[in-house]
């Protein structure tokens, strides 16, 4: 009979006299795959090293951090700081796997302030690297340099180097292939890196930051205790023209502070809303949705407002070890934080409340305009009527009202009224579905695929809250939606038309400051813009020129529409990856964002209703959303007790 489970290699004598040896199947990794592994976690992207790297800078106390990058950080990333720096000693220790200054004891963890604590960072670096480390103590003779390769220590040796540290980190996942070859497009990771050197320069205005990308200087940041300069530093000037301040509020263990952009700013997606919760950067779903409660529904359904919000909290009352990435965080209270938050806001938009201080391109500190009238008029029917009006030109009539040059014989024919798609709710799809449309369009061909001769004739009756337009048709209540119908006509004239969409110059060009994410997908997608009858160009840093739009769209706000435009492409483009970012996706974008202004009015129905048939899918729009609905007498009859 033998004993229990044995540890490894350990002999066991069994009754019989006899010895035996088992190895287990359990074995502790070595240092060097144990930091690979954990490099998984830690290490995503170059964006990921430059993040760890940046916050190690700031905890060891620098005034200044300068990141440079070759090749969107694939080639080299280098952090340079002029802290505290480390001895010999340090240097080596910072090596080790969980190694770090900022922790003793358990409790501790219970009130961390520092931006790091693990101690896993450098180690997972240096395991999956070219790593070089030249470090040199405040008041030191000479310093300390590191050399690592693959987590391997090659050479260590006193040198001359500025006090401070630097770590320079080349050919990422050289010796990890398998997450090399997922890293993306230069541009891509150079954009990431941007984003997160941005995000930690607004954490932490009193430090400078500096970021060179090959060679050249995207931005060099003097240190500042005045957060507006800061934001006007990386942004544009007509954005720090118009911020709101949020006045210090402080509530349970918690306390905040910030600026706001007016209601008109709001975008589709969060990446306009900066949260930094004790110096660190964090996303929290609880804190957009507390900022869009206290705009009191000043800004459309879907979109969210810019804002630059700065937390300090008690640490014993935030759990900041939730999240591989640090990124997230759990509130003990978060309906405390969520509450004082949404006070605020409401506080600083507050029309009693003589407002602010805004930073003007100038310097000056500005008045802001009085919001009772701007709360009052941005309802989402309102911004999105006055976001654009197409023309009533003979171009948008040859566009709207020509057929493909080239019909499929299987192209379906046109439904009667009856045929017409029923009232209940349309499957919810992602974008595009042009195979589902079709699925859905193939309901509405007649038997033995034979075309009609006429098209559905209806009765206007009028619109319906200026959404919907009411029709009778023989059999019953027909209702179109016109943002819809212009919708699906202008997706299939893009897509006829591709690359040869009549252009109109713009007499002064458009020049959009982005969030360096979404400045590298639309000069990515040039070529799609292009297609679509706009010029659009980079014009340095994250700043893009849109120099010429579609000649058959007279925009009353052009700005506005390619903000919307961006956020749209930004939640589809942005989203796919390689070959699946095709043109009818983009153009698929613009016709949607195209649709909203079409207005809902009966001499509008005729021709919109024409030109919707003339489609080769009428009845939906590329993502699956039904153009037209028919409520049948039998139905109404039914639901009124009739029958």
């Amino acid at each position: 009979m033998i004993c229990h489970s044995p540890l490894l290699g350990e002999k066991l004598t069994s009754q019989s006299g006899m010895s035996h040896t088992f190895m287990s199947k359990i074995q502790i990794l070595d240092d060097v795959l144990a930091s690979q592994v954990a490099a998984g976690e830690v290490v995503e992207r170059p964006a990921s090293v430059v993040k760890e790297l940046v916050e190690n800078s700031l905890d060891a106390g620098a005034s200044h951090v300068r990141v440079e990058i070759q090749k969107g950080g694939s080639a080299l990333i280098r952090v340079s700081d002029d802290a505290c720096g480390m001895s010999k000693a340090d240097a080596l220790m910072s090596l080790e796997r969980h190694a770090t200054s900022k922790l003793r004891k358990s409790a501790d963890l219970a009130s961390v302030m520092t931006l790091g604590f693990r101690g896993e960072a450098v180690p997972s670096i240096a395991s999956i690297a070219m790593f070089r480390m030249a470090t040199r103590e405040k008041g030191s003779v000479a310093g300390t340099e590191v050399f690592v390769e693959g987590g391997i220590v090659k050479d260590v040796r006193e040198a001359g180097v500025p006090e401070g540290t630097s770590m320079e980190v080349k050919q990422i996942f050289f010796n990890v292939p398998a997450r090399r070859k997922f890293l993306k497009t230069e541009s891509t990771e150079s954009a990431h890196v941007e984003h997160q050197v941005r995000l930690h320069a607004l954490a932490s205005p009193e430090v400078r930051f500096t970021l060179i990308k090959d060679g050249r200087a995207v931005f060099d940041l003097a240190g500042t205790s005045d957060w507006r300069v800061r934001i006007s530093g990386l942004s544009s000037p007509e954005t720090a023209g118009q911020l709101i301040e949020v006045p210090d509020s402080i509530g349970k263990g918690v306390s905040v502070r910030g600026y706001l952009l007016p209601a008109e700013y709001a975008r589709k997606g969060r990446r306009q809303q900066f949260v930094f919760l004790n110096g660190r950067p964090i996303e929290d779903s609880s804190i957009s949705r507390a900022l869009k409660d206290g705009f009191r529904g000043s800004v459309p359904d879907g979109a969210h407002p810019a804002a630059w919000l700065w937390l300090e909290m008690n640490p014993t009352l935030v759990d900041v070890n939730v999240h591989p990435a640090k990124k997230e965080v759990r509130f003990h209270r978060p309906h405390d934080v969520r509450t004082l938050i949404t006070t605020a806001v409401e506080a600083a938009l507050s029309p009693r409340r003589q407002s602010p201080q805004g930073l003007s391109p100038t310097g000056r500190l500005d008045q802001q305009p009085d919001l009772d009238s701007y709360a009052a008029s941005t309802t989402p029917a309102s911004v999105l009527a006055e976001d654009f009006a197409v023309a009533d030109s003979p171009a948008i009539e040859d566009l709207t009202h020509t057929a493909p040059a080239s019909i499929p014989e299987t192209r379906p024919s046109h439904s009667s009224p009856s045929d017409l798609p029923s009232h209940s709710p349309a499957p919810s799809s992602n974008f595009p579905n042009h195979a589902e449309g079709e699925a859905q369009q193939e309901e509405l061909i007649t038997p033995e695929g034979e075309e009609l001769i006429q098209k559905p004739s209806f009765e206007f009756i009028g619109p319906l809250h200026d959404r919907y337009l009411l029709m009778q048709g023989e059999e019953g209540l027909v209702l179109l939606d016109p943002a819809a119908a212009r919708e699906r006509i202008l997706y299939e004239c893009l897509l006829d038309q591709a690359g040869s969409v009549p252009s109109q110059g713009l007499l002064v060009p458009e020049l959009l400051e982005l969030d360096a994410l979404d400045a590298e997908m639309v000069v990515r997608h040039e070529a799609h813009f292009a297609d679509a009858g706009m010029v659009v160009e980079s014009f340095g840093g994250s700043t893009v020129k849109v120099s010429s739009m579609p000649s058959f769209l007279q925009l009353s706000d052009v700005r506005s529409f390619l903000i919307g435009l961006v956020d749209e492409l930004s939640e589809t483009l942005g989203a796919k990856r390689g070959k699946s970012m095709v043109y009818e996706v983009f153009a698929a974008n613009i016709a949607k964002r195209a649709g909203r202004g079409e207005p809902c009015r009966i001499d509008h129905a005729q021709s919109l209703l024409d030109a919707m048939f003339d489609c080769e899918l009428p009845y939906c729009t590329p993502d699956g959303r039904p153009t037209i609905i028919h409520i049948s007498l039998s139905e109404l009859n039914r639901k009124f007790g009739k029958e």
